[in-house]
């Protein structure tokens, strides 16, 4: 007999672990599944107790027999796939596919790829965990049984191509019923009402919004009302009737778990929930950093517990102690509960050293992976830190019996917020209020009213959506990411910046569905149906009962339809848009094809008139005065050029606003990203102007290799590589209107996954 043989699924994983594990074991990776259900077929024997008729995955056949025959020579197998119930069926497969001898293999799972945890998981092997085997079964055929048995129906009756899914429809129904709500809103008319006052002895001006009389809060919902108060203050003595001064303190927030790293990353980053779980992807299994051959960076990113290790608490906390002091280290570690519906298999996500500080292994990652990391590495060493301390005053002025009210917080003590502060905005000013004391008179400068309306619910973003999907326990955290892509690739849904929008094809598919199989889509079931998963892998529950159970009531559904709907076709009605066909003066409409969406006209095939779909944007090209498309290049980056971009030539990598300035009267622009946005003019020639260096982008290094005045196309077009190298032909001088793009490249670039990256690892980047 031979060496030891440890099966992972990644092959960047498996040189990590080899080295840690030293001569005596060879590490070898499956690349993911190698037995699945067939494609081409249902692959499951309903009628004989729902027998999966597992197949060994086409063209995988070398790494089948590669195995197979390592596992022979070996002494010893270690099935050490990755630490969830995918990972847990993918060690029975191989199991099962190699016929691997029962009395040499067993299962270790590493939470990090780290020296240490990996030395000692390979030292607690234990046996294959079936509860985890059978609620992954369980899951797979349940959706293989949705999916094949209702997307055929979904072609004959409404279009070719489409599919189904148990938590995708669900997550679609979503973002529908919100639209409808936006449609359905009728919104309602208020008031603000704000005093620009002072105190009596000084110039220094604070403004106080109407709160309501002595006696009750009260919104001021029409003009009459508003009028009436402005009768009684204006000439009326404005007092300060109290002040409050008060130590609030905030808490940190917990680290994060893969659902608030996906709408986090989002939100602050702009990195797609799949883009979010390949990198992260990349953190766990390993890169050369630091000198080292390959280090795995944070803990296992699908997880939706908080739990952390008390060696890892204790690190932060000696970490916190040793470079920001002992004011920042609160009395005891912080714990944080657990979300009722969690699994709680994992620790949170963390970094696996927190001494590995972003900046100092900065050199060693691409920008994706550098700012993810930092992120994840910020928000758990600030998890473990003191509270943030505002010092907070809240006056409340009197006049004619109406009380305004004002208030301001400062910061006194930072605690965690020197850190990470998940609230934290960049703004223009900073509210503050001059010294104020209970009776003090004060002088009315000005009183400013403003009509409003209120507004209807938001779109969901990516991030939202995954909020929501999370709260009503939908899913769970390897689903979340493939579940929003695969509404995206399917057409149910689109995205117009960053807000979901249902398309036609989506709301007439979640019509049907609701009329005919009502539960699929129902949220409740839905979330039932989770938790019964969660107690087949608690061992509570015999796994093909969830699936009998469910089959009868889908099965009657699945008939009534075919029956009720014989000869029926459902037309999906057509997105007609405002743009005019040049040709024969209808309006466009949106189509589909193969290649994505674009405008065409109804009138085909007489009129053949097609067009891409743009985003106009406010404001007019200063060159030209045309409109200001958004274009987003062959790499996903976005930037805004004329729409007559032949003639005209204008592109920047700035947004721009309504604003226009007031001394040219061109359109003014803001820098792209995310914090404080002000306008800026982009006319050299306007007193108004702003250069490039002053609009908030961050420098690069001398020597980076980026070109600062690359287009945005060719910047976006960069490919990303290892080291960063500079462009082999410089970049063609621009008109002087072009001088926006500042000096960064897009948001976003960075390296592909490293070559090898295991199957899951492209799964959860690509979806379902």
């Amino acid at each position: 007999m031979g060496k030891s043989l440890v099966i992972v699924e990644s092959p960047a994983k498996a040189k990590t672990i080899e080295k840690y594990l030293g001569s005596g074991y060879r590490v070898s990776a499956s690349m993911g599944h190698l037995r699945d259900l067939p494609k081409s077929t249902l692959g499951v024997d309903i009628e004989g107790g729902f027998v999966p008729d597992y197949q060994p995955i086409p063209n995988r056949e070398e790494t089948i027999d590669k195995l197979r025959q390592e596992a022979k020579k070996a002494d010893r197998i270690y099935l050490a796939t990755d630490p969830d119930r995918e990972g847990e069926a993918i060690s029975w497969h191989l199991l099962e596919l190699l016929d691997l001898p029962r009395d040499r293999t067993v299962r270790v799972t590493f939470n990090e790829i780290t020296k240490k945890v990996v030395l000692e998981s390979i030292e607690k092997p234990r046996s294959i965990d079936m509860n985890l085997v059978d609620a992954q079964q369980a899951r797979r055929i349940l959706d293989r049984i949705v999916g094949y048995k209702l997307s055929p129906l979904l072609w004959t009756k409404i279009r070719r191509g489409l599919s189904a899914g148990r938590v995708q429809s669900v997550a679609t129904r979503l973002v529908v019923d919100r639209e409808e709500e936006i449609r359905a809103f009728q919104p309602e008319e208020y008031w603000l009402l704000d005093a620009l006052l002072s105190p009596l002895d000084s110039e220094e001006r604070f403004t106080a919004r109407y709160h309501g009389t002595e006696k009750k809060k009260k919104e001021l919902r029409s003009r009459a009302e508003v009028d009436e108060v402005l009768a009684a203050v204006k000439d009326s003595p404005f007092t300060v009737k109290t002040v409050k001064r008060s130590d609030k303190s905030r808490s940190p927030s917990a680290p994060f778990i893969t659902s608030t790293l996906q709408q986090e990353a989002s939100r602050r980053l702009n990195m797609t929930p799949r883009r979010t779980m390949s990198v992260a992807q990349a953190l766990y299994e390993g890169l050369p950093v630091d000198g080292q051959d390959s280090v795995g960076l944070i803990t296992y990113m699908r997880t939706d517990s908080l739990r952390v290790s008390a060696e890892a608490v204790t690190a932060a906390r000696s970490f916190i102690l040793r470079e920001y002091g002992k004011e920042f280290l609160p009395g005891q570690p912080r714990q944080f509960k657990t979300g009722k519906n969690a699994q709680d298999a994992h620790e949170a996500i963390r970094p696996s050293n927190v001494e590995l500080t972003p900046e100092r292994i900065r050199r060693d990652l691409t920008e994706d992976q550098y700012r993810l990391y930092r992120l994840i590495w910020r928000r758990f060493v600030a998890s473990q830190m003191a509270n943030a301390v505002y010092d907070s005053v809240n006056v409340d002025v009197l006049s004619a019996g109406h009380v305004f009210k004002a208030a301001a917080s400062m910061l006194k003590f930072a605690g965690f917020t020197k850190v990470y502060d998940a609230q934290k905005e960049e703004t223009e000013d900073k509210k503050t209020l001059p010294p104020l004391k209970e009776g003090d008179g004060l002088k009315l400068w000005k009183l400013t009213e403003e009509q409003k309306f209120t507004q209807p619910p938001s779109r969901y973003t990516e991030d939202t959506l995954i909020r929501a999907l999370e709260e009503k326990g939908i899913g769970r955290p390897s689903t979340y990411a493939p579940t929003v892509s695969t509404i995206l690739d399917r057409e149910y849904v689109v995205k117009e910046g960053k807000l979901l929008r249902p398309t036609a094809l989506g709301e007439t598919v979640t019509k049907f569905m609701e009329d005919r199989f009502a539960s699929i889509v129902d949220v409740q079931f839905t979330a039932n149906m989770e938790a019964k998963l969660d107690r087949v892998e608690e061992g509570e529950t015999a796994w093909k009962s969830v699936l009998s159970d469910f089959y009868g009531d889908f099965k009657r559904s699945l008939d009534d339809a075919e029956e009720n709907l014989k000869g029926v076709r459902i037309k999906v009605p057509d997105e007609v848009t405002e743009e005019i066909c040049p040709n024969c003066g209808r309006n466009l409409v949106v189509k589909s094809s193969r290649f994505g969406r674009f405008l065409g006209c109804p009138g085909y095939p007489d009129c053949k008139f097609t067009k891409p779909i743009v985003i106009e944007m406010p404001g007019r090209c200063p060159k030209c005065g045309g409109r200001i498309l958004k274009r987003t290049s062959k790499k996903g980056y976005t930037y805004y050029g004329c729409e007559n971009m032949s003639e005209c030539g204008f592109l920047t990598w700035d947004v721009p606003v309504k604003e226009d300035c007031p001394e040219c009267g061109k359109t003014m622009f803001k820098r792209s990203g995310r914090g404080y946005r002000k306008p800026f003019c982009i006319n050299e020639e306007c007193p108004n102007f702003l250069p490039e260096d002053q609009r908030g982008y961050r420098k690069k290094s001398e020597g980076s290799g980026e070109e600062a005045s690359a287009q945005p196309e060719e910047a976006a077009e960069k490919t990303a590589a290892g080291k960063k190298t500079a462009t082999k032909k410089t970049a063609a001088k621009k008109p002087a209107a072009t001088k926006s793009f500042g000096k960064k490249t897009p948001a976003g670039t960075a390296k592909k996954p490293a070559a090898g990256t295991s199957s899951r690892a492209k799964k959860a980047e690509g979806g379902k």
